[in-house]
């Protein structure tokens, strides 16, 4: 009997690396780059950084947080002033298309919110907006943990506040 055991504990050791292969555990990957996003009011740049989860091959979760660093001239009534993205977040649910080992598409839906700053003759007001975001993308791994992001989203601003496109380029790696 104690045989038995021993027998069967060797072989269940042997048999874990199959089940762990055959299984993956989800794999996280995170990315910075330059987003540009083209809005009703304002055309601004902004640093974005994304953290995300692989539940599996084809389903995801991630968050972005973008810090603004470009401003765009304005004029409204005919001042001329600014305005500044100050910062944004978001959260997504992602599905993802892998073709072949470097390459996968997806698209995106989630939930955001954006803060902007406005300075128009020395007055400065903060604007701010929530909005349901949607968009598609491609993601090409130069090996297996190292990439390239390249993404388009639309943020679709709450009270009909308007509509922004947000363009993204990212280094991305999986961890």
């Amino acid at each position: 009997m104690r045989n038995l055991i021993l027998a069967a504990a060797a072989v269940s050791v042997l048999a874990t690396p199959v089940f762990a292969q055959s299984n993956p555990e989800p794999r996280g990957y995170g990315s910075l780059g330059y987003t540009h996003v083209d809005g009703d009011a304002a055309s601004t740049g902004a640093v974005t950084g994304r953290l995300g989860v692989n539940l599996n091959r084809f389903l995801a979760v991630e968050t972005e947080a973008s810090v603004g660093v470009k401003k765009d001239d304005v004029t409204i009534n005919g001042v001329e002033g600014n305005i500044k993205q100050e910062w944004d977040a978001a959260g997504y649910v992602v599905g993802k298309y892998p073709i072949g080992d470097k390459l996968e598409l997806f698209a995106r839906g989630g939930y955001g919110h954006t803060e902007l700053k406005r300075n128009v003759d020395g007055a400065k007001a903060d604007l701010g907006g929530d909005s349901w975001n949607y968009g598609v993308g491609a993601n090409y791994y130069l090996d297996g943990v190292n990439g390239l992001r390249a993404d388009w989203t639309r943020r679709d601003y709450r009270d009909n506040a308007g509509e922004a496109d947000a363009y993204s380029v990212s280094y991305i790696r999986r961890f």
